[in-house]
């Protein structure tokens, strides 16, 4: 369909433009199968995986970058600690993930979503286990579900989104509690303090214990460490 259009914002504009009213009613009943099989495409496949440990981060990130070079070795590192990979499927960090798992010698899945720029399949995930989506929030599902910890590189908008996701979803008690890593504490560091001095302290819209499941590290070793740390606090174990 992207192939019609000149340029990305040509694409976008159209994409995004409002349908008449009987148009969106009468294809509204038939949206619900296909998102009914984006939901049984994405199980059937996750469940083959085992426990994983969600990687987020920007798509823009190079290989030459440092965090790419970090997240693939967390992903190794992960991976050789007997867990799975997840990420968004795409470029940049989630293929440094996918890259890693696959040196590890461990399974990683790759969600992927059609978007205007940036996003296609990497190379580092078997055919088999890419799952495409159209829908946002059939995609959020399958993270959450599948995930035994998120581990939170540095990006964008889309990172953020999925980072507050899964912190609305434990607040809440909509999920099971699980360890959320940001990784670099120069990237992050300012959004957790703003978040404790201002969200938390200043305008109380939070409690400060929501703050317990994030930590903040630098290097492979510390997410590992989060990792087998929380699963023993809590007398957990991995579903493996």
């Amino acid at each position: 369909m992207k192939e019609k259009f000149e340029n990305d914002d040509e694409w976008i504009n159209e994409s995004l433009k409002q349908k008449p009213w009987h148009e969106i009613r009468s294809n509204d009943s038939w949206v619900i199968f296909k998102v009914m099989a984006e939901f049984v495409n994405g199980y059937e496949t996750m469940a083959k995986i085992g426990p994983c440990i969600s990687i987020f981060g920007s798509a823009r990130t190079t290989p030459d970058n440092k965090y790419y070079q970090l997240a693939d070795r967390i992903a190794e590192k992960i991976t050789r600690a007997g867990y799975g990979i997840i990420t968004g499927g795409g470029p940049g960090i989630m293929e440094a993930g996918n890259k890693g798992a696959a040196a590890g010698g461990g399974p990683s899945v790759g969600l992927n979503i059609e978007l205007p720029f940036e996003q296609h399949f990497n190379p580092y995930i078997d055919h088999d286990k890419n799952v495409n989506f159209d829908y946002f929030f059939v995609r959020k599902v399958m993270f959450v579900k599948y995930s035994q910890g998120f581990v939170v590189m540095p990006g964008g908008f889309g990172t953020l989104d999925e980072m507050f996701e899964a912190l609305t979803l434990i607040q809440t008690k909509k999920i099971a509690k699980f360890p959320i890593i940001l990784v670099g504490k120069e990237y992050w560091t300012g959004l957790m303090d703003w978040i404790k001095d201002v969200l938390i302290d200043k305008f109380k819209n939070a409690n400060p214990e929501d703050l317990n499941l994030i930590k903040l590290v630098d290097t492979e070793d510390e997410v590992v460490e989060v990792i087998d740390a929380f699963y023993k606090k809590y007398t957990l174990s991995p579903n493996f």
